[in-house]
């Protein structure tokens, strides 16, 4: 049985609007040390957003949501940021900026499977809730 592990995570934002500040949860970056684990898994609920704005580009945001994927896992066109240690990654991905796409403040939980935490996660906080 594996020990259980600290790991930290962001719930990814996209806020169509900055200044009105309202937004939709688009996906998870789940950063773990020990063993090495960076991970986004993005979802982006198209009609959420355009009923925030109607007038959202949905694909130049769902192209940009698709960068997290690519920097984590050092993906070829993910630039000198997709080169950097996985930790440097992570808090890149995280800093605080007023774009579009955004990042929730830093959490930690514990696990011993980071790939399920982060299935967990989406599950709670991003895809939409079942009956």
């Amino acid at each position: 049985m594996h020990a259980l592990e600290t790991y930290d995570y962001a719930v990814i934002r996209v806020v169509p609007r900055v200044e009105r500040g309202e937004f939709v949860n688009a996906g998870i970056l789940l950063s773990r040390q020990r063993p090495a684990f960076l991970e986004a898994r993005i979802h982006l609920d198209a009609a959420r957003v355009l009923a925030l704005d109607p007038a959202a580009d949905i694909e130049t945001i769902q192209r940009h949501l698709q960068a997290f994927p690519a920097i984590c896992s050092g993906a070829p066109g993910s630039g000198p940021i997709g080169q950097l240690p996985l930790r440097a990654r992570f808090h890149w991905l995280t800093a605080t900026r007023s774009s579009i796409i955004q990042t929730s403040p830093i959490h930690s939980g514990q696990c011993t499977e980071p790939a399920i935490a982060i299935e967990r996660l989406l599950a709670q906080m991003v895809l939409p809730p079942t009956a």
